[in-house]
C-alpha cells in the first residue's frame, strides 16, 4: 500500500470514528444557552449527552451484525443518513424532551462509525501493525475535541445553538460523499452471517468467550470512559465554577485534548520498545495516582484553575496510551467475528461512558469532585480489571505475545 494511500483511508477512517466525538464536544459550548432557551436546567440539557452516549452504546451491538452480513459500505451509509436526518431534528426542537430523543436517534446513526472504522482497520491492514495504526487513528480523533468545542463556542455566540446541528448534518453530508468515492469497501458481504436473534447472540457469546478480548474490553472500556466524566462535568466547572466564558472554554478544552495527541505519538514509539501490555499497565498505575491526587486536590482546595488544568492535563494524557493499545489487543484474535467484536467493544465504551456521565449529573453538587472522582474511580477500576484478568490469562497462556 503507497504512502499516499495510507493516508487517505487513515483519514476518511479517523473521520468516521471521529463523528459521534465531534457530536459531542461541538455543543459543550451551547449547554447554557440550550438551558436558557428551552427553559430548562443545565442537568436536563446534561441527559442528552447521556441519551446520545445510550444511543451509541445500543447502536453498536446492532450494527455490529449487520456489517459483517452485508458488509461494511451499505449498513455505514445507511446509518450516517440516519444521523443526518435527526441532527436536523435537533436543530429544530422546542423542548428539551425533543432534544433528548433526538440525540439519542442522531447517535443511533452516527455511531456506524465507530464500528466501521475499527472493523476496517481489522480488515485492512495486518495484526502487526492494528496498534501502530489504531494510535495514527487516535490522533486524527484527537483533533476533534481541540477544533469541536472552539468552533461549537464561536458557532453559538454569533449564530445560535441550532446551527451546531446543522453543521453537523452538513459535514456528515460531506463524509458519506467520501466514503463512497474513496473508501475501500473492506469485507465483503457474507451470507452466511445469520441475522436471526438467536444466532446474532450465539455471534455475540462466541465473542465474549474469547478471554483476551473481554478482559483488554472490560479494562479498556471503564478506563477511557474517564473522559466522559470530564465531558459531562467541564462545562459546568469551567463556565459556571471558574467564570470561563464559551470561548475561552473551548480553548481550555482544546489544550485538554492535546494531552491525548501528544501521548498518541508518543505510543507510536514507545511500541517499538514495550508491548501493549506493558504499556496499559503502566499507563493505568500512574493515571490512578494522578486521578486520586486530582480528587484530594479538589476536596482540600488545592487548585485554582490553572493548577486543575495542568494536573487534568497529565490525567488525560493516559486516555491516549490506554485506549489504541486495550482496542488493538481485544480485536487481535478475530477473522470472522471482526464487526461484531468491534461493535461490542464500543458498546461497551460507550455504555460505560454513559453511565459515568449520567452519575456526574446525579452527584452534582456545584463543585468539580464528581467529575475528578469519577474519572479517578475510572483508572482504578479498569487497573483492577486488568490485573485480575492478565493473572488469568497469564495462567491458561493465553495471553497473546505480539508487540501489536
Amino acid at each position: 500500500m503507497s504512502n499516499k494511500r495510507y493516508s487517505y483511508i487513515i483519514l476518511i477512517l479517523g473521520i468516521l470514528a471521529t463523528i459521534s466525538p465531534f457530536s459531542i464536544d461541538m455543543y459543550l459550548p451551547g449547554f447554557p444557552a440550550i438551558a436558557t432557551d428551552l427553559g430548562t436546567t443545565i442537568e436536563k440539557v446534561q441527559l442528552s449527552l447521556t441519551s446520545y452516549l445510550i444511543g451509541i452504546s445500543v447502536g453498536q451491538l446492532i450494527y455490529g451484525p449487520l456489517l459483517d452480513r452485508f458488509g461494511r459500505r451499505n449498513p455505514l451509509i445507511g446509518g450516517l443518513i440516519i444521523f443526518v436526518l435527526a441532527s436536523i431534528g435537533c436543530a429544530f426542537t422546542h423542548s428539551v424532551e425533543s432534544l433528548i430523543l433526538m440525540r439519542f436517534l442522531q447517535a443511533l446513526g452516527g455511531c456506524v462509525g465507530l464500528v466501521a472504522s475499527q472493523a476496517l482497520v481489522s480488515d485492512i491492514f495486518p495484526a502487526g501493525k492494528r496498534a501502530e495504526v489504531f494510535s495514527t487513528l487516535t490522533l486524527v480523533i484527537a483533533v476533534s475535541p481541540m477544533i469541536a468545542p472552539t468552533l461549537g463556542g464561536y458557532v453559538t455566540v454569533s449564530m445560535g445553538w441550532h446551527w451546531l446541528f446543522i453543521i453537523l448534518a452538513l459535514l456528515v453530508s460531506l463524509v458519506i460523499a467520501a466514503i463512497y468515492f474513496f473508501l475501500p469497501n473492506g469485507k465483503l458481504a457474507d451470507p452466511s452471517v445469520s441475522l436471526q436473534p438467536k444466532q446474532v447472540l450465539k455471534g455475540y457469546a462466541t465473542v465474549i468467550k474469547q478471554p483476551q478480548f473481554l478482559v483488554y474490553t472490560l479494562a479498556g472500556g471503564l478506563a477511557t470512559a474517564a473522559p466522559f466524566a470530564y465531558i459531562a462535568g467541564s462545562s459546568d466547572v469551567f463556565m459556571n465554577q471558574y467564570g470561563l466564558n464559551e470561548e475561552q472554554y473551548g480553548w481550555v478544552f482544546t489544550l485538554l485534548a492535546s494531552a491525548m495527541i501528544g501521548a498518541t505519538q508518543l505510543n507510536r514509539f514507545i511500541l517499538r520498545r514495550f508491548t501493549s501490555q506493558q504499556i496499559i499497565r503502566t499507563t493505568l498505575y500512574v493515571q490512578g495516582t494522578i486521578g486520586v491526587f486530582l480528587v484530594i486536590g479538589v476536596w482540600a482546595h488545592w487548585f485554582n484553575l490553572y493548577g486543575l488544568i495542568g494536573t487534568m492535563f497529565l490525567f488525560l494524557m493516559g486516555q491516549g496510551l490506554t485506549g489504541p493499545n486495550t482496542a488493538a489487543l481485544a480485536l487481535a484474535p478475530f477473522k470472522k467475528h471482526t464487526g461484531s467484536a468491534s461493535a461490542l467493544l464500543g458498546s461497551w465504551r460507550m455504555g460505560a461512558g454513559g453511565f459515568i456521565s449520567a452519575s456526574v449529573s446525579m452527584l452534582h453538587n456545584q463543585t468539580a469532585l464528581p467529575m475528578v472522582g469519577l474519572m479517578a474511580l475510572c483508572s482504578l477500576g479498569g487497573l483492577a480489571i486488568l490485573m485480575a484478568g492478565n493473572h488469568s490469562l497469564q495462567s491458561n497462556h493465553t495471553v497473546s505475545s505480539m508487540n501489536i
